[in-house]
This record gives structure tokens, sequence and C-alpha cells, in this order.
């Protein structure tokens, strides 16, 4: 069984199942996130949706890079969980089952290509407070 975070699916409702691959980046101390813009203006774990052909690892070193503008290296899986949300951007009610790793941010490239996304450094326990409860959830248990 898989774990849900956050709202409860709503009766009535359709949604369209999304995978997608999310990365904890720690370096010297700190994480590197991404701050999304609108339509949801919240800071995140860097990743995305898995495209149709595409293997989550390839999504994962794709989505870091549009979001961040780093390359990554040496990605480990470390679980997965879901979550029931609206996207807006993309007007779904969405099941996200989101795969989590952990990887290095090996090296900066240039800004995020990804519309609306910064890339940011926070101190992983204040990067707790500031992320979703699935995400929150897992930086927790490494950092315990």
């Amino acid at each position: 069984m898989i774990r849900r975070y956050g709202d409860t699916p709503k009766n009535g409702h359709h949604y369209k199942h999304r995978p997608g691959v999310y990365a904890i980046l720690p370096r010297n101390g700190q994480l590197l996130l991404t701050y999304q813009g609108a339509p949801h203006c919240e800071i995140q774990l860097p990743g995305g949706g898995i495209d149709p052909g595409e293997s989550p690892l390839q999504a994962l070193h794709r989505e870091v890079f549009e979001e961040t503008g780093w390359r990554i290296a040496n990605p480990r899986r470390l679980g997965i969980f879901r979550r029931f949300v609206y996207m807006p951007e993309y007007g779904i009610n969405a099941e996200k089952v989101c795969h989590i790793y952990i990887a290095r941010p090996a090296r900066p490239i240039g800004p995020p290509t990804e519309l609306d996304h910064i890339a940011l450094w926070l101190d992983p326990r204040e990067a707790i407070n500031e992320i979703g409860a699935g995400d929150a959830a897992f930086l927790a248990k490494l950092l315990d």
C-alpha cells in the first residue's frame, strides 16, 4: 500500500493517474529547491511528471535541470507516496504518484528553463517547513 499525504479524494471526481519524480538535493549543508511562481507560488522539491516513453531516471534528470538549471549525479530512489490534487495548469484532478530520489547536485549549467521557477538553497530543517507534507516526510526521515 502506498502512503497518502494531503487531501482525501473527493467523491464524484475523476482523478487522472500522474506519475512523477522528485529529488532531494543536498550539498554543503544546504538543499537545492525550486520556487514555483504561478499558479502555485510555493517552494518545492525539484521534479515533475514522467512523460510517455520516458523512464523515471530520464524524467528526474530533465525535471531537475528544467526547474533548477543544475545537472545531478548518483540518483538513488528512496520511496513513493501519493496525493490527490487539482492541477490548475492542466485543468485536471490528479492522483499524483510521487517517486522520491536523493541525488547530488553536480554542477550548475544556467538558470532554470521552466517558466516561473527559481532555484534556491535552504537549510534542510527550514525546508521541511516549506515543502509539501509527503516531500517533507522523506526529508525528515533522512535527517533523523
